[in-house]
This record gives structure tokens, sequence and C-alpha cells, in this order.
């Protein structure tokens, strides 16, 4: 099922036609991490890519910073909540610890925001906790 949400978004991305939904990029990033390959997470980001966490912002500048980032991320989980604003997602996940970490706090929320743009994600926020009506980041 993962892997063909992630071969799905790859294929519509590719094929000339309009950019895959904010939400299946999203989707994707998710599956992509969950089953450890941070080399299709990586695939998903823009280059030059803004990542907000723990207050710090980062700038993706390649494939292979995006790739570092997914690899160094702590934790993965299982999305719970979506919600599609246009370009931008405000997404729920329930942790889980990766294999490679011991993720801080498993079964916890985790409020994560993203802006997709032509099927890239070019913004992705960690809140500190969840986002409220209109409230805009980044």
């Amino acid at each position: 099922m993962r892997c063909s949400l992630v071969l799905a978004v790859l294929a519509v991305a590719g094929c000339g036609g309009s950019p895959p939904s904010a939400e299946s990029v999203v989707r994707a990033w998710s599956a992509s991490l969950n089953s450890g390959d941070t080399a299709a997470a990586a695939r998903l980001f823009a280059h030059d890519a803004t990542v907000v966490r723990d207050g710090q912002v980062r700038k993706l500048r390649s494939y292979n910073a995006a790739r570092g980032w997914n690899a160094g991320l702590r934790w993965c989980g299982r999305l719970v909540s979506v919600e599609e604003i246009g370009a931008t997602v405000r997404a729920v996940f329930v942790l889980r610890e990766r294999q490679e970490f011991g993720c801080t706090g498993p079964g916890e929320r985790a409020h994560t925001l993203f802006r997709v743009r032509d099927g890239k994600i070019v913004l992705w926020h960690q809140l500190e906790q969840a986002p409220q009506p209109g409230e805009e980041s980044a």
C-alpha cells in the first residue's frame, strides 16, 4: 500500500499532467519515512525547501541535504489527521519509534504544517501544538 502510494504520486508528477495534490504528497512523504525510504522522502522536497523544527530554521539546498535531514528525523508515525487548504496541509501524526533511533515520545502527537508547490514540499514546519484556525506559519 505505502509503496503503491509513493509510486502513484511520483507517476503523476512525472507524466506532464497536473501536479499531485498537497495531501497526496504529504501522505507519500509519511509512507516513505515510515518504510525507511529516505531517498523517496527526499525526492518529495523542493530544492531550497525550508524546514522548521524546535525553533531552528534550515534550508535544504540539495537532494543530499534533504536525504540527510529525512534520515536524521528521529520520529515517524501514523498519519491520523489531514487538513488541506490549497497548497498547505496541516497534519497530525501519532509518533512511533524509527528503527534507527529512539523516539522522544512514542504515542504522542506531532502537529506539522506542510506547504507544497508543483508536487514538492517547500515548507515542513513542526508545530508546538495544534494549529489554530487562521494561523499561518513561516
